[in-house]
Parts: C-alpha cells; sequence; structure tokens
C-alpha cells in the first residue's frame, strides 16, 4: 500500500538470509544511502535474520541491486517512478532519481513474505509512479503542541506510504509554535513555551528530506490571530482590546489589521526570517475564517475600505493577501492558502487549498475544481479531514477529480491533496491514532490510478501495513492499553478492551460541541481517547450478522454467538474493577451491552424470544443509541437487525 500502477506476479522466491547484500550505483552516499541502511535495519528486524552486512557494499554488486540516474532537489517537478524486479537470485530497483529509488525500496519492504522455513520476496514485475504529485499530511501543532519526536515518527509513517509533502500549521489562536529571533515575544507570550527552536526546524526539515518529504510551513494570518497578537497587540483590528491566547477551540474575532503598514512591515521581517528554515519553493499564508467582525467594528479600516474602493471584507483580505504574495514573491515562495483566498483578483500564482463544501459538490464545480478552471493550481483536502473521526471508506472513496471532465491543462493543475490532522482532541499520545492507519488508505488515492478502489481489498491490506507502522515506532495501536491502564490505575483492562472494541469516538466534531467542553489543557486520557474508528470488532459482527440473516445455517450462527457470548459476559469482568470517576460513567453502557447480548444469544439459541424481553431489548437498543462518555456503539444496526430478525420470523412465544 499504496498497490502500485503496474504489477505481474512470477513463480520466482528471493530467499532473505545472511548473504544478502545490496549496492548502490551510481553513488553510496546521500538519500539512498540512508534509505537502504534502514531498510536492511527494518529487513532485520521483521525477519529476525542475522543479516552478514549491515551497510550497502561497494565492491561489487550486491543481491538487491539499485540503480537510478539524479539527485533530486525536491519539488512538485520531482521524478518518483521505478521499477522494481524479483527473481530467484536478484532483486532490481531502477529509477530516474533518487526518490523513485526509496519509494521502490518501501515497496520491496512490503512485500516480505514467509513460509514456515524461509522469509522470502515473492516474484514480481512492477513498474510505478504516483497519480499526484501532491500528498501530503497536515499537522496542526499549535492547538496541541507535538513534540519533535513525535514529528519525527509520523514523517518515517508518511515515507512508508510514499506520502511527499508534510503541511507543518505553525501558529493559530491557541500558539505560536516557531522561535523568532527577531520578534521574541512570540514564543515568549505566545506559546506557554511550547515551541519549535530554529534549529529544530532545521533537524526536522532535514529529516523529512532524507525521506523524500517536503515541508510547507502555514503561519495563519490574518485571522486565527490570538496568540500573535497576544504578543504584538498593536497589530490588531481593535484597540484596547484583550488580546490573550485562546485555550478553546472555535473561530475567534481578533485579526491583524490590514491598513496598517507596521502589519506589513511586521509580515515581512517575519516572513524573511522564518521563510529560509523551509527550502520549499511553498509557504501557507492560511487565510480561513476570518469573519471580519473587528474590521467592521473599526471606523478606520472602514473609511480605508471606501478610499481604497474595496466593498466587502472578501475585497479588503485579497488586498491584504496581494501584498503578502509580493513579500514571498521576493523571497523566491509560492503563496498557498486555503479556499477563502480565491476571490476575483487574487493573482493565478496562488495556490488554492480547497476544503469547504461537500465532496459531491466538489464533482459538480466546488473550490477545487473552480480553482483548476480559473487558472490555479490547488490541493483538495475536503473529504480528507481525519479529525472528524470519519471511517476509512469514506476517505478512501473521495477522489480529488473524480468524474470531472477537465481540460489536460486543467487537470495538471490540481496538484493532489493532503490529509489534514487538526489537533483541538489530541496530545502526543493519542495523534498517531487519529492519523494512523486510516492515512495510509488516503496515501493509496493520491498514489494509485482511480481504478483502485476495492474498499474490502484496501482494508485487508490496511490491516497489515497497520502492524508495520508500528514497527516504525507508532503509537496508534500500543496507546490504546496505556491509556486504559491509566484509567483503572493499573486494573485489570481486558473488560474495557472488549468495550473498546465496539465502541468509536463521536464523529464530527460532536464530542467538542461549539469547541467548548474541551479546553487546550483539559484530560485527552479518557475512554473517548482509547477507543478508534472503525472499532476492531463492529465491522466483522456486522458481517456475520448479515450472513446469518441471509442464511442462518450453523456456522454464521455460530460466529454470531462468539461475539454475543463474549459481550454478554463482559459485565461480569467489569464489574470486578474497583470503580473511580473515570470508569465509573461506563457501568450502563457495559451492563446494557452485556444484557442485550445475553437476551439475543438465548433468543438465537433458544429459536424462540418473549414479547417481554423483546421490549427489553429494544428498550435497550434505544438506550445504547445515545453517546456514552463521547463514544457511540458501532453494532447498533447490527443488534437491530438481529431483534427483527427474531420478530420477523416468529420466534415470539
Amino acid at each position: 500500500m499504496p498497490w502500485p500502477k503496474e504489477i505481474k506476479e512470477n513463480p520466482a522466491k528471493f530467499i532473505i538470509n545472511s548473504d544478502v547484500t545490496i549496492s548502490l550505483s551510481p553513488n553510496n552516499r546521500g538519500r539512498v544511502r540512508n534509505a537502504a541502511v534502514n531498510f536492511l535495519r527494518r529487513l532485520s528486524t521483521r525477519t529476525g535474520v542475522f543479516l552478514g552486512e549491515g551497510f550497502p557494499i561497494t565492491n561489487k554488486e550486491g543481491h538487491i541491486k539499485i540503480t537510478f540516474d539524479t539527485v533530486s532537489k525536491l519539488g512538485i517537478e520531482n521524478d518518483e517512478s521505478y521499477t522494481l524486479d524479483i527473481n530467484d537470485t536478484s532483486v532490481n530497483i531502477k529509477a530516474k532519481t533518487d526518490i523513485g529509488a526509496i519509494r521502490g525500496l518501501e515497496t520491496l519492504l512490503q512485500l516480505t513474505h514467509n513460509n514456515e522455513t524461509n522469509y522470502f520476496f515473492p516474484g514480481v514485475n512492477i513498474i510505478d509512479n504516483p497519480r499526484f504529485v501532491w500528498r501530503g499530511l497536515m499537522i496542526d501543532v499549535a492547538r496541541h503542541f507535538q513534540p519533535v519526536n513525535v514529528i519525527k515518527r509520523n514523517l518515517r509513517a508518511m515515507a512508508s506510504v510514499k506520502m511527499n509533502v508534510f503541511h507543518w500549521h505553525l501558529t493559530d489562536d491557541q500558539g505560536f509554535r516557531i522561535e523568532s529571533k527577531v520578534y521574541p515575544k512570540l514564543q515568549e507570550l505566545a506559546s506557554d513555551g511550547l515551541y519549535y527552536t530554529q534549529e529544530q526546524i532545521k533537524d526536522i526539515v532535514t529529516y523529512a528530506d532524507n525521506l523524500g518529504i517536503r515541508v510547507i510551513p502555514e503561519l495563519d494570518v490574518p485571522g486565527h490571530a490570538s496568540a500573535i497578537l497576544a504578543a504584538y497587540p498593536e497589530l490588531g483590528s481593535k484597540d484596547n482590546y484583550n488580546y490573550t491566547i485562546e485555550r478553546n477551540s472555535g473561530v475567534f474575532d481578533p485579526t491583524l489589521n490590514p491598513t496598517k503598514i507596521i502589519t506589513y512591515e511586521f509580515l515581512e521581517n517575519l516572513f524573511s526570517e522564518i521563510a529560509p528554515l523551509f527550502p520549499d519553493d511553498y509557504f501557507h499564508i492560511g487565510g480561513d475564517e476570518n469573519e471580519g467582525k473587528h474590521w467592521n467594528e473599526n471606523k478606520d479600516i472602514q473609511r480605508f475600505k471606501n478610499q481604497h474602493g474595496l466593498k466587502t471584507n472578501h475585497d479588503l483580505q485579497t488586498y491584504f493577501n496581494i501584498k503578502l504574495e509580493k513579500i514571498l514573491s521576493k523571497l523566491g515562495k509560492t503563496l498557498m492558502g486555503w479556499d477563502e483566498i480565491m476571490t476575483p483578483n487574487m493573482p493565478t500564482s496562488a495556490v488554492i487549498h480547497s476544503w469547504r463544501g461537500e465532496n459531491e459538490g466538489l464533482t459538480k464545480g466546488g473550490s477545487l475544481i473552480k480553482a483548476a478552471k480559473k487558472g490555479y493550481q490547488t490541493v483538495l483536502s475536503n473529504g480528507y479531514y481525519i479529525d472528524r473521526m470519519l471511517p476509512v471508506e469514506h476517505h478512501y472513496n473521495v477522489d480529488p477529480i473524480g468524474n470531472v471532465q477537465l481540460t489536460k491543462a486543467e487537470q495538471s493543475r490540481i496538484l493532489g491533496g493532503e490529509a489534514t490532522m487538526w489537533s483541538e482532541l489530541v496530545t502526543q499520545q493519542t495523534i498517531d491514532s487519529r492519523i494512523w492507519p486510516r492515512t495510509a488508505a488516503i496515501a493509496e488515492r493520491f498514489w494509485s490510478p482511480q481504478a483502485i478502489n476495492d474498499v474490502n481489498a484496501m482494508k485487508k491490506r490496511l490491516a497489515t501495513v497497520s502492524f508495520q507502522l508500528e514497527e516504525l515506532g507508532l503509537t496508534h495501536i500500543k496507546n490504546r492499553d496505556v491509556i486504559l491502564r491509566n484509567m483503572t490505575n493499573n486494573q485489570d483492562i481486558s473488560s474495557l478492551i472488549t468495550l473498546s472494541k465496539i465502541c468509536e469516538p463521536l464523529k464530527i466534531y460532536a464530542r467538542n460541541k461549539d469547541g467548548i467542553e474541551y479546553k487546550t489543557y483539559s484530560p485527552f486520557n479518557l475512554f473517548a481517547d482509547a477507543c478508534v474508528v472503525n472499532a476492531e470488532d463492529a465491522q466483522p459482527f456486522i458481517n456475520q450478522v448479515s450472513n446469518y440473516i441471509k442464511n442462518p445455517n450453523k456456522a454464521h450462527e455460530a460466529e454470531v454467538m462468539h461475539y454475543l457470548n463474549k459481550w454478554s459476559k463482559n459485565y461480569t469482568h467489569f464489574s470486578k474493577l474497583q470503580k473511580n470517576p473515570k470508569i465509573s460513567p461506563l457501568e450502563k453502557l457495559s451492563k446494557t451491552i452485556s444484557d442485550v447480548s445475553l437476551m439475543l444469544s438465548k433468543a438465537i439459541k433458544n429459536k424462540n424470544i418473549s414479547t417481554k424481553n423483546l421490549n427489553i431489548i429494544k428498550d435497550h437498543i434505544k438506550v445504547l443509541s445515545n453517546p456514552f462518555v463521547d463514544v457511540e456503539v458501532a453494532i447498533i444496526e447490527a443488534l437491530t437487525r438481529l431483534t427483527h430478525y427474531s420478530e420477523s420470523n416468529n420466534l415470539q412465544n
């Protein structure tokens, strides 16, 4: 994952043993050497094979031979294509660039198979290249700061599924996360002491570059500016206003004043300091969700608008954006912003980052398609908001282009897409489980041909990839148990694990309605934080219920009963826990699920159910249909179907 463009099997089998060596051509340094050494370490870890040579050899060709033509400067013109050929005695990866070569190495590692006696690479011939040049992940470190090690492990995960853009959302109302030596109050007064030094920025950019990943910084202006204005209130649009760092989520009023010369002096000085830390050509200025309240309340700003023929706040923001575009152009940067920046006067040199509107709207001329038709380069994030806690199939079924008819030029302007990890509800302990493994499926949508869209096949492969991501240091699997142990004060967590496998966090921001319940310093180690999207036992049970209802034979019945029996007994285990305020609210959830499961299992076993029990089950399902401690039960539909089946098949007495 991602699935290659072309793949053909052959009957060969390359055995992985201690004699395996790897060689590079034309040189034994740079990104490919780093990738090759890393590949050997990961291969040895995955297979348990004691390799005789742990580094690329230089005096002869290795069994795994990598050849490439040029070393890349990362950018949208970069060639990431490669071919991979495996036979009984050798593995050959050929690419035009070093980036293509390291993409081929990732594919090779994913092909590691085994039987009882050997690990091996199966015989294949692969021709591969990405569908889109921009395959990104945005991580918001403003709402909740993410330390360097968190960023690095997610960069490793990105590279493992061939993603190539890290969009770093560094500033927002809740914090300014970059050290500025020109404006030191930004980190002194606007970061709570949580920010990246310039040396850390350089380190991460270099780390990403070695993985073939570009780093795009985002400094969000003119809105989302509470933190900036907490440090430099003279740049604000409202005088005598108490500008402070925000602790809640949402859209707030503080906005930079676009009519003051000092605003542009500040931004030019700041951008001139920050831009060199990021070698990439693109610089994201945000530009989203400016509702203009403080602009409307400022008489001087209204007078300025009239003097300059600016009829609306959109016109005023365009005036602001054009000035920033010129500043960034002088610094050799291309301005990128959320789709609010797309107004009639905005130069087409800007890149439009599409985030608004329904996905269906995009295929009928929404912001992405409109931008491409108007001559803008554009990137899609609508449909890939992974913080909305929607199932993986939702994101996998969103296509950046869909079935829209575009000219070749228009299609070339759609650079690709980005998954967006907004961090209102995540900490370093939970962020991996909110990004992965779903983002691996999104990575496939950005890389693989459009025709690769079988959801069931994707899910089967994703289960394997998820464990491979854990090998890279991701915590998306293990931290569930860490949270549950914390909740129980290190008691037996088996009953909570069972519950977590059928519960999912509330979706589409329902967990934090209006951004009020959870503050940036609220606890994020509760049951909802241990639960994940696509709950592990939910879909298998749903499938088995469907099979049973279609064909109620003994085998299908046994599959359904397996889960019902497990859940019916679970409350017994839960009840033995020494309760505390974290787990006591789960009592009703655990008891109700056990009761429903027990009555349904008896109905299936005995082939009958009393009217009384039928009504009790329906009442319990109504209870379970409501949220519990910010989670929803993911098997409600299947339980309802089983209940209706019992009723409609006249199993009553």
